[in-house]
């Protein structure tokens, strides 16, 4: 592979490495708020923000940590044939499948930037009674799945390369 792929490659690794790491704490925030939401309900008034904040949290949580476990090969993978494949054979596969899942996340990233660009220009709001703005969860979901669209092209060319018997190094 030539050197500009691979310095392309490392250097997406190493940003969905540290992003998603972070993503996997966002758990422990979206824990404490709702314990909070529950302890409140329990003793105090309950507040209007939690629910929502639990939402969002779990939104960029997930949202987040896409690249990283796609890095990682930790997303579910359907297994008929695959498993009993040569590992060339299954990174041909891989090249293969990898494209349609680009050209979706780049029809994704498309609406995401959309809908980003209208939260901001109308000034969205959530339909809650706490009516959060919208913008910011949606500037997180459009870094999330830039950051997929990111590991898949750097995925497809792993994949590439692996295919042609020469993997990244």
């Amino acid at each position: 592979m030539p050197r500009g792929i691979v310095v392309f490659v490392r250097y997406v690794d190493w940003i969905n490495k540290y992003v998603g790491r972070f993503a996997m704490y966002l758990i422990f925030v979206m824990l404490g708020v709702l314990l909070y939401s529950s302890i409140a309900k329990t003793f105090f008034a309950p507040p209007l923000w939690t629910l929502e904040t639990a939402q969002f949290t779990m939104a960029a949580y997930y949202l987040l940590g896409g690249a990283y476990s796609m890095q990682t090969q930790s997303h579910v993978r359907m297994d008929l044939f695959y498993g009993s494949w040569s590992p060339r054979r299954k990174a041909t596969m891989d090249v293969m499948t990898i494209l349609l899942l680009i050209l979706y996340l780049i029809f994704l990233l498309y609406g995401g930037l959309s809908s980003l660009e209208y939260a901001v220009k109308y000034g969205e709001e959530s339909y809650s009674a706490w009516a959060p703005p919208m913008a910011p969860i949606k500037a997180i979901m459009c870094f999330g799945i830039f950051l997929m669209l990111l590991q898949a092209i750097a995925t497809f060319f792993k994949d590439l390369a692996a295919a042609l018997g020469r993997p990244v190094p």
